[in-house]
């Protein structure tokens, strides 16, 4: 399909890491992301012809980021020059455009600028490349782990294209272990190690979508197996790789996490929104995410207690009451053993019935009370400590509940110009059906639209079980 991306003498030097030896040459070599290099996406079609436009590649570790952006200037012609964003300033800025400009300049030849980590630029730093991506001085193929829409300024976002690599699957990986199992040259054919399908498979699953943790840590299982024994490694007599011998490597996954980026919103919006569906079993497995990957017990506490004010409400009030006394066991034990307190939490508000109408009466409240003018405080609903304040009309026409038959006085609490908006619409879920009947017929001693025959629920207080 494409040329080789390296000479054939320019072969890696003596130590070099498995992963970079064996770095794809060609685009059919390349493994995975196959909904961006497949015959008719978008790159497959731009590698196809030989055509590219600046782009940032956004994906996790170990997907093929570098890989790709060394690809795709072997098939265009290109010459690649890679920059870290990292180490980088202005300076170096400059210095890679003059090149790029002299190449362009004397041999025709464009320039590939690959740059690794471009969420670390500062607004400077990208704006310095503008006019030369725009005027098409280089092509810019940038690289993050995190999302550009966040990280990257949107006058540098606008000119190029994002593109997102997903993690590699099992197999994928599993096909780029059996590659280099078996290449001779550049990975670890010569040393007569075969491998069975369960060891490769574990590799790949402890690599969690990372090529490169699975290639680093295949090299040192099977080095190690080859240095077994004192006598020189015959690839005619096979050792196996097989789970036993993995045993010593692989102690335990690490969970791709980080507490300040996009991966600790998706986790904690996986769990808030399972929670929400009443999913128990998904809401403990993201629970398990966070907390095994080190998020903040008490970060994840609170965004229980406002769930169960949010999306829980009235509809059990105990929700609120179950989440607070977790934050306070995260508090009184620590980790590991509040991690039972939490899993306690999230159980019961999947399990609970759910109303977001506190949430929404809060909102519908907090919109009239910052929109419209302050109104003020209707006379009858002030007190009147002072002869003056009386005499001003302060507490005239309150009148006293508690003296009341029904206990509620027909009287608007509201200023005039809202007067019978309702905020609080209760469902009939849970002790929120409850306080729905309760409410309304408060509503109708208000309106003095009561009658006598009306039943009350004295025996069911709105907030009991």
């Amino acid at each position: 399909m494409t040329g080789p991306l390296f000479a054939d003498d320019d072969q890696p030097l003596p130590g070099t890491p498995l992963a970079d030896r064996m770095r794809p040459r060609t685009v059919d070599d390349f493994v995975g992301q196959s909904h961006l290099i497949g015959p008719d996406r978008p790159l497959g079609r731009a590698i196809a012809i030989g055509t590219l436009h600046s782009l940032i590649l956004w994906g996790p570790p170990g997907t093929g980021k570098t890989t790709l952006a060394r690809l795709l200037a072997s098939v265009t012609g290109a010459d690649f020059m890679a920059f870290s964003a990292v180490t980088a300033g202005i300076k170096e800025i400059k210095q890679v455009i003059a090149t790029a400009d002299r190449m362009r300049a004397h041999h025709g030849r464009r320039t590939l600028l690959f740059v690794d980590e471009i969420h670390r630029f500062n607004k400077a730093q990208q704006d310095a490349f503008l006019p030369h991506v725009e005027g098409g001085t280089v092509l810019l193929v940038g690289a993050t782990t995190e999302n550009p829409s966040f990280e990257v300024n949107s006058a540098l976002l606008s000119r190029v294209k994002v593109y997102v690599l997903h993690p590699l699957t099992v197999a994928e990986v599993v096909t780029i272990l059996q590659r280099a199992l078996t290449d001779p040259e550049r990975g670890l054919g010569s040393l007569g190690v075969a491998a069975d399908e369960a060891a490769l498979t574990a590799i790949a699953t402890y690599a969690n979508g990372d090529a490169r943790v699975a290639l680093n840590l295949f090299e040192q299982a099977v080095v190690a197996l080859s240095r077994s024994r004192d006598d020189t490694p015959d690839p005619a007599i096979p050792r196996a790789l097989d789970a036993a011998a993995l045993a010593g490597l692989i102690e335990r996954r690490i969970l791709l996490y980080d507490k300040a980026g996009e991966e600790h919103y998706n986790l904690i919006s996986a769990l808030h929104k399972s929670l929400r569906n009443s999913d128990a079993d998904a809401g403990v497995y993201w629970l398990a995410r966070m907390l095994e990957a080190g998020e903040d017990p008490l970060y994840i506490a609170r965004r229980l207690v406002r769930f169960a004010s949010e999306d829980v409400g009235n509809a059990d009030p105990r929700a609120l009451d179950v989440t607070l006394a977790a934050k306070d066991a995260v508090h009184f034990l620590g980790m590991p053993e509040a991690n039972t307190a939490l899993a306690q939490a999230v159980t019961y508000l999947a399990a609970a019935p759910k109303s977001n109408k506190v949430y929404v009466a809060y909102t519908r409240a907090a919109e009239d009370a910052t929109r419209d003018i302050a109104s003020p405080v209707p006379l009858h609903l002030r007190n009147a400590p002072t002869g003056l304040m009386k005499q001003l009309g302060y507490g005239h026409g309150y009148r006293y509940a508690h003296d009341e038959a029904e206990g509620v006085s027909e009287m608007s609490s509201l200023p005039d110009h809202l007067a019978n908006r309702r905020y609080y619409e209760p469902t009939d879920r849970g002790v929120e059906g409850r306080i729905r009947e309760a409410l309304e017929r408060a509503r109708k001693l208000r309106a003095g639209q009561a009658h006598e025959g009306d039943e009350g629920h004295e025996e069911d207080e709105p907030g009991q079980r």
